[in-house]
């Protein structure tokens, strides 16, 4: 008797288990490419090689999907990067130096365009707004600022306000992403507007301004 089922034998057989995680990555490159308004849950499922049912079995709807791309996507990296924290013996200038370079490999992965494509939709989905808003920015508001304060507890950077430079640091590496995602295919001269130049200039100007002046460093 012929199979019916739509799905191939490898998709069939694989582990239940693995389902959740492929169908979240199905989603994910969907976001990216489509767009938030433009996929539906039926696109996911075929990209993923699933039944058209399955995902609403892990998901509640779109949103929830949508949440759980960018927990399974970003969050874990915010993970990596406070732990290292807690571990780092280095200079707090080593530390934002291999943050920044850190931040632009990350941009290589699959994960990269989200969120501009958080920034594209905010005013059509204002929920997944203030969702990103709480569980990416300001999570990387924070840990930006426990850097600074760690910077000047160690003599190494001079007393500022750090939430709002905890600001200020964050929002050109939000723009180099944004960049990297729209308008970096036009530039006339790509040599000259890397990304690596750029993160050059961007540290430069960073830590010229919070460096300590020699006399405030403790010994």
């Amino acid at each position: 008797m012929p199979d019916s089922s739509p799905l191939p034998p490898s998709r069939r057989s694989r582990r239940k288990e693995a389902r959740p995680a492929e169908v979240i990555e199905a989603a994910r490159d969907l976001f990216i490419s489509r767009g938030f308004a433009a996929t539906k849950l039926e696109h996911v499922a075929r990209r993923a090689g699933v039944s058209v049912g399955l995902p609403y079995l892990y998901f509640e709807n779109k949103e929830g999907l949508f949440k759980a791309v960018v927990r399974q996507s970003i969050l874990p990296q915010f993970q990596m990067g406070e732990d290292l924290l807690d571990s780092f013996t280095g200079s707090s200038e080593e530390f934002l130096r291999g943050l920044a370079r850190g931040f632009w490999e990350m941009e290589q992965s699959p994960n990269a365009g989200l969120s501009k494509l958080v920034i594209a939709e905010a005013q059509n989905f204002p929920d997944l707004a203030r969702f990103y808003m709480e569980e990416v920015v300001l999570r990387g508001r924070r840990f930006f600022t426990r850097i600074l304060r760690r910077g000047i507890e160690r003599g190494e950077f001079r007393p500022v306000d750090v939430e709002q430079m905890a600001r200020v640091i964050a929002a050109p590496l939000s723009m180099l992403s944004l960049w990297n995602h729209s308008l970096r295919p036009f530039e006339p001269d790509p040599a000259a507007a890397s990304a690596e130049s750029y993160l050059d200039a961007y540290l430069d100007l960073v830590l010229a301004g919070l460096r300590a002046e020699p006399k405030d460093r403790t010994p």
